[in-house]
């Protein structure tokens, strides 16, 4: 053999190793890649609910705990982190590995419309999750006081209408869902409305009932006992359905309105690039959960309305929304203290 030859052969040598090495490599990493699919989960799992103890997506996370142990062998741990509109709690699932064992719950405010309402967020919504699935919305009912001159939605905005600014509406707090319930409210009936914020939907409420303020947009919970006693108007609720509990209040898209669609809602994410095996797994068990009767009729004592669904209608639906309150929050100027 010639000393060309030679060296021929022994590039050729290189060639084949390092062709062998590279498709090594990249098996092994296709088996890591799939591996926390297989046999995920083999550990705890982290929820990070962006809300204290005791309200209602503390509760629904909680009421599904049970059936999540059961049907994924593993327990689920839940860390409540609340604070700045839910940007501090979906600020450690953003950082976090991508495995599905840290997933976060957020709600309107955190995955959608926080990006216009705050100069500087801690991670970007849209690129920094990948969205498991929603877990429930949240339906409004706009009340009033019975003092107030209008029983019905378009007796109220003909009202606001004949008297601009002289109508004032209570919501839960400057940037909540119900601020932004009222805003698109006023922008779609063309009235102008005094926006009052309240440290929550109950001390509106309150304040409806004794009314300091004549109308609220308010949760379920906070208003129904005293919607059914006569005590408060409740003109119409925001969700695109009418409600079981409520089913002679028309929508505000019924009542004249029609498009109008407000509704809280609060889902589950985890970290952008968890493997889609996972995200699957995690899904199909929150859905399976979801569906079930006794979870549903507890979720709706506490206001809320079972929302399952595909991660992919998720991921879509907090597309549409953050897009959707943008244009409202900028048309209303709406601006945090």
């Amino acid at each position: 053999m010639t000393a060309t030859m030679a060296r021929r052969a022994r590039a050729l040598r290189r060639q084949l190793l390092l062709t062998a090495a590279c498709a090594l490599l990249a098996c092994a990493t296709q088996v890591q890649a799939q591996a926390p699919a297989g046999d995920f989960p083999n550990k705890p799992i982290r929820v990070v609910v962006t809300f204290p103890p005791g309200g209602s997506a503390d509760g629904v996370v909680r009421m599904l705990v049970p059936r999540l142990n059961e049907k994924l062998g593993q327990q689920v741990v839940v860390d409540n982190r609340p604070g700045a509109g839910g940007n501090v709690g979906l600020s450690l699932v953003a950082k976090a590995p991508a495995d599905g064992y840290t997933l976060g719950v957020g709600a309107a405010g955190a995955l959608s419309a926080n990006t216009s309402l705050y100069p500087q967020m801690p991670f970007d919504p849209l690129k920094d999750f990948r969205p498991v699935g929603m877990l429930a919305a949240i339906p409004f009912v706009i009340v009033g006081h019975p003092s107030v001159a209008a029983k019905t939605q378009r007796e109220l905005i003909a009202l606001a209408k004949a008297k601009p600014g002289s109508l004032s509406i209570g919501h839960g707090g400057n940037g909540t869902a119900m601020h932004l319930s009222a805003a698109l409210f006023s922008q779609m009936a063309g009235i102008k409305l005094v926006e009052v914020p309240y440290r929550g939907s109950g001390p509106a409420a309150l304040d409806a009932l004794a009314g300091q303020v004549p109308l609220a947009v308010v949760d379920l919970p906070s208003a129904l006992q005293q919607i059914k006693a006569g005590k408060l108007v409740a003109f119409a609720v925001t969700s695109p359905e009418r409600l079981p509990m409520l089913p002679d209040v028309p929508t505000v898209a019924e009542a004249g309105l029609p498009g109008y669609d407000s509704t809280g809602w609060f889902g589950v994410v985890a970290p952008a690039g968890t493997p889609a095996p996972v995200v699957a797994r995690l899904n199909a068990e929150i859905n399976a959960a979801l569906a079930d009767e006794q979870n549903k009729t507890a979720m709706r004592n506490l206001g809320v309305e079972p929302a399952p669904g595909t991660s992919e209608a998720f991921d879509a639906y907090i597309r549409a929304e953050t897009k959707k309150w943008a244009q409202v929050i900028q048309d209303a100027r709406i601006k945090l203290d």
